[in-house]
């Protein structure tokens, strides 16, 4: 590829450029839902950051194979490798087998990245239909020398790992100093020391989700699904791994010494992570009791919200912010959102209604290549998302007859909205192809229409009513040279 592409790589802690493992094919691994709740914001910052990636390395050029698990297995109430699995406690309080609340969430999960304009992945497995997958694996790391049975559970030695290897590279954690503060807790747990983690767990005689394996009835280790996923469908060693930063450790970490443990080598190239969300300084999450589930903000029922806010705005809000820094709710934040999409997509309405002139009379320049130029440095979608305004206030220089522009300056603008806005951001219009939208324009526009046709015939009065009228219930009604235009 010409282009090249920088991202952050969180193992090297360094912008790296992006050199595919077998160009033009790349492989994108990225850590979905665990599927026992509804989706909140957190999950959408990670899999609209995800999508903008996958979106631009399509731009680029590249064949990508895309997989996003899900967790519906194995993720226990405590990530300490201990309680119960959060999937089989909401089947055990709902009296519902696992997999219909795990059916459940996911299609929940789907409906909300649908509506968030998020593209399907090239492949979406799920834990539990790779338990085969993940035996195999614990059977090479036994065969390696880094597991341990104990009480009919396996768990991972960090200490003998950690004596060849780095645990800790990844999340920068100083593992010889904790290894040193738990040498006491020998003989209190099934653990030899508090930071192994899960392979397999011995699954209690109450417990409704296990498998058969060497060891026990029992179920993988949360840790592990992403492992033996991950080589089965991109290979022992792949391009990018992506997630959440809260992920880092344990998750991600433990993800490097299974595999490193397994395979003799490290499968992941690049490690990408999207940062968290906050509000007033302190993280959103569920564990905090201060989440907004995606529901809440397209519906505005919860206290903390303002307002109802559409689903592109709150795609729009998180693009606002480099996907490696903090985003800070706010509905002030959320507001200046909305308004700053509606700028954005009413110029590219109005951009399609704009007709060429003989000459230009300014000047478009290269907004094209610094469009690129942000999204190629780290996707930069801030940066990106700049160039575009600027774009936006010579279109609409142009549709108010305050400049010209010739049919190539125009077709390069077109070009630019409809690479960048639609198919690299994956912003549109609400409801886009909607018969009922359809119906609700036109039914403004004929409103409109016979207003026009009062003017020239000089019935003030209904002129003036339609416009009054429709301007109370919150339009905004401009004339122009052509006719008109409106918006909510």
């Amino acid at each position: 590829m010409e282009k090249k592409l920088f991202i952050y790589n969180t193992l090297s802690r360094k912008k790296e450029e992006f050199v595919p493992l077998n160009a033009p094919h790349v492989g994108l691994y990225v850590c979905g839902p665990t599927v026992y709740g509804d989706p909140h914001l957190g999950h959408a910052r990670s899999a609209i950051t995800f999508d903008i990636l996958f979106r631009f390395l399509l731009n680029l050029g590249y064949k990508v194979r895309y997989v996003r698990n899900i967790t519906d297995v194995g993720h226990l109430v405590n990530d300490a490798d201990e309680g119960e699995d959060k999937i089989a406690k909401k089947a055990r309080v709902e009296q519902l087998e696992p997999m219909e609340v795990a059916q459940y969430y996911a299609n929940r999960y789907h409906k909300a990245m649908e509506t968030l304009n998020v593209l399907s992945p090239s492949i979406e497995p799920r834990a539990s239909g790779h338990i085969i997958e993940q035996i195999e694996l614990i059977k090479k790391i036994f065969d390696a020398g880094f597991a341990y049975q104990s009480g009919g559970s396996v768990y991972f030695d960090v200490e003998k790992y950690n004596k060849s290897n780095n645990y800790g590279a990844l999340s920068g954690r100083n593992i010889d100093e904790i290894l040193e503060n738990t040498r006491e807790l020998d003989g209190q747990d099934e653990k030899r020391r508090s930071v192994d983690f899960a392979l397999w767990k011995k699954a209690a005689p109450e417990h409704i989700m296990h498998w058969n394996s060497p060891w026990s009835e029992g179920f993988p280790g949360w840790h592990l699904e992403c492992s033996a996923m991950g080589t089965k469908y991109l290979g022992e060693t792949f391009d990018i791994h992506g997630g959440g930063m809260d992920l880092i450790f344990p998750h991600h970490e433990c993800e490097i010494a299974q595999s490193q443990a397994a395979l003799g080598h490290q499968s992941v190239r690049y490690w990408m992570h999207n940062n968290m969300i906050t509000i007033n300084g302190q993280k959103m999450g569920k564990s905090l009791g201060n989440s907004i589930l995606l529901d809440e903000f397209f519906n505005g029922n919860h206290p903390l919200l303002a307002q109802a806010y559409s689903p592109m705005v709150i795609r729009f809000f998180i693009l606002q912010a480099h996907y490696r820094s903090t985003l800070d709710f706010s509905n002030e934040a959320l507001l200046a959102s909305e308004k700053g999409l509606d700028r954005l997509l009413e110029a590219y309405a109005r951009l399609q209604k704009i007709e060429a002139a003989d000459v230009s009379t300014v000047k478009i320049g290269n907004i094209r290549e610094k469009c690129e130029e942000a999204m190629l440095d780290d996707l930069n979608t801030p940066i990106a998302i700049s160039q575009l305004f600027e774009a936006t206030r010579i279109i609409n220089l142009i549709a108010d007859g305050k400049e010209k522009i010739t049919a190539d300056d125009l077709s390069e603008l077109k070009s630019v909205f409809k690479i960048f806005v639609e198919d690299i951001l994956g912003l549109k219009t609400e409801s886009q192809n909607s018969t009922k939208s359809e119906a609700y324009n036109q039914a403004i526009d004929l409103l409109l229409n016979i207003r026009l046709e009062a003017k020239r015939n000089k019935d003030w009065a209904t002129s003036d009513r339609i416009r009054n009228s429709l301007t109370e219930l919150g339009f905004e009604i401009k004339d122009s040279k052509d006719g008109f235009e409106w918006k909510l």
